[in-house]
């Protein structure tokens, strides 16, 4: 049973943002980036399931030279093949780097193909579904249990009041959401071995893509902006409830305008 893992190096979730001089992208300058959250949960599904049934575990990313670090960090927790497309994947829309990854897995034919819901940092969650609809695979997004058995994936994920149940015919593609499990540690064992496994290098053209095609701008950033600071609370004081409640009314429609 042979998986690929799609996985974004993003900025750590706890790192403070800043936006670059251009105002369109962040400064990256002094950031500690990570393997997004989502991804974790991905690639834990991924290794679990090349424990219980053999084969491989392909990760794959595509981005700047530092996102060797997070495919070296999967390495050592457990995948056993590294892919590294180079090229700026943020300056890439969701289907330049859809179509990327899509190409990339092609060639490799995998049996299951694992994604985060999401990529911290754009959350925008288009990549894993576009990258299904280009391989023509089924998909199941946002998952929460999963088997995989038989030729085929059965998938729960949480909707509103209830839980749906998938079943897929494979290959297919599925998006991790959190609770899928509990993301492994990498052991000083794992972190040796991973210094001696080679990581594949390929750039788009060797893909067989255009820049045209992944930096084709059908989606432009124009600008950049950090949240505005929160203001500070208002406190009424010595007002028994009834005025109270009045006063807070009035506060909303007059002041917030939120009625």
């Amino acid at each position: 049973m042979n998986s690929v893992v799609c996985i974004s190096h993003v900025p750590d979730t706890e790192s403070k943002i800043k936006i670059a001089a251009d105002g369109r992208r962040i400064d990256e300058a002094g950031l500690k980036f990570i393997v997004s959250p989502y991804d974790e949960f991905a690639l834990e599904a991924a290794i679990r399931l090349k424990e219980a049934q053999g084969g491989d575990v392909t990760v794959i990313t595509f981005g700047p030279e530092r996102a060797a670090q997070a495919l070296r960090e999967c390495i050592a927790r457990g995948a056993t093949k590294a892919l590294h497309v180079v090229g700026d994947g943020t300056a890439a829309d969701s289907f330049g780097v859809a179509s990327v990854l899509a190409a990339a897995i092609r060639e490799i034919a995998p049996d299951v193909v694992f994604f985060g819901k999401q990529g911290v940092g754009t959350d925008n969650s288009l990549v894993g579904p576009m990258t299904a609809e280009l391989l023509d695979y089924p998909q199941v997004n946002v998952v929460t249990h999963l088997e995989v058995a038989d030729g085929k994936a059965t998938a729960h994920r949480e909707i509103e009041g209830a839980e749906e149940v998938i079943e897929v015919s494979l290959p297919a593609v599925i998006t991790a959401q959190k609770g899928l499990n509990e993301p492994r540690y990498a052991s000083l064992k794992g972190i040796m071995a991973a210094k001696k496994i080679p990581i594949e290098s390929r750039d788009i053209a060797g893909l067989g893509l255009s820049d045209d095609l992944i930096f084709g701008q059908r989606v432009r950033v124009v600008s950049l902006e950090t949240p505005p600071e929160k203001s500070g609370g208002r406190k009424i004081d010595g007002a028994d409830p009834a005025t109270a409640a009045r006063e807070i009314l009035r506060y909303i429609r007059e002041e917030v305008k939120a009625l």
